[in-house]
């Protein structure tokens, strides 16, 4: 069958069985049609089209991440650029966000492919510094938002792991690229920035601004899991002279302060080890 007429046949219903016989036809044409590019687009765009029509359709969404790995680097840039409209318009599915961190993924995976021919585009690195300013600001924008918070978890994780492959060794092809501990330590400030300007609970009864200090004091307690050894002394001395996270945390919960206690010990135990 057609591959266009296959789609139209099928139109926006997202069944299980549709989306397994629309993937099979996929592999089934990759590396043997010229059009797949093309092809890749526009089931790309279908997806967006079902998800304006039925919000968090995760069946739609999970398949546009599969589509990623037929995407060319070009592909994956326009549609991480597209994508971040529809994004900022809706904050709290975090469907659109999990399918920006695999178009992210797919790019630095190409990127490191690229390392090794010594053709490293540094663009390519530089996208989750600024996805990460981007997602500052729409934490600041938009109160309460637990679908952001975790889109920067991912967004830090990934650019430790980027700033501490250059520290042990990993060759630099631009003298742009972070090569040293202080930009981790420049990260590590500006994070504690962000947990001062978002713990502060203007109305205690709005429930938006307990809900982002929560937000705000547990990922930054989830980062000092994720600081080199070398950094996680550090860290604690900042966060203990910014802003005291244990009490911030059983003020806006406290009907967990058991499980906070819980974490606080394994966090102050993974220092203690460092």
């Amino acid at each position: 069958m057609d591959f266009y007429n296959f789609v139209r046949v099928s139109g926006l219903h997202f069944s299980r069985v549709s989306i397994i016989d629309r993937r099979w036809v996929i592999k089934m044409i990759a590396g043997k049609c010229s059009t797949l590019e093309d092809i890749i687009a526009k089931e790309s765009e279908l997806v967006e089209k079902i998800a304006e029509s039925s919000k968090m359709n995760y069946r739609a969404w999970n398949h546009r991440c599969w589509l990623v790995s037929y995407m060319t680097r070009a592909q994956m840039l326009h549609e991480l650029k597209k994508s971040r409209v529809w994004a900022g318009l809706h904050v709290a599915d975090n469907s659109c966000f999990h399918y920006r961190r695999r178009l992210m993924v797919g790019i630095v995976e190409n990127c490191h492919k690229q390392e090794k021919e010594n053709s490293c585009n540094i663009d390519d690195y530089q996208i989750l510094e600024e996805e990460l300013d981007w997602n500052e600001l729409l934490i600041k924008r938009y109160i309460g938002r637990e679908a952001l918070w975790l889109h920067r978890r991912f967004l830090s994780l990934h650019w430790i792991r980027h700033l501490t492959s250059n520290l042990r060794g990993a060759p630099c092809h631009s003298e742009q690229k972070p090569c040293s501990s202080n930009e981790i330590g420049l990260l590590i400030d500006k994070e504690l920035c962000l947990l001062k300007s978002c713990s502060t609970i203007h109305d205690s009864e709005f429930e938006d601004f307990q809900a982002q200090a929560t937000y705000s004091a547990l990922y930054l307690l989830w980062l000092t899991k994720q600081i080199p050894q070398s950094l996680g002394i550090e860290l604690q001395a900042k966060l203990k002279a910014a802003v005291n996270l244990k009490a911030l945390i059983k003020k806006t919960c406290p009907d967990k302060s058991s499980l906070w206690d819980c974490l606080f010990e394994e966090s102050d135990e993974h220092v203690r080890e460092n």
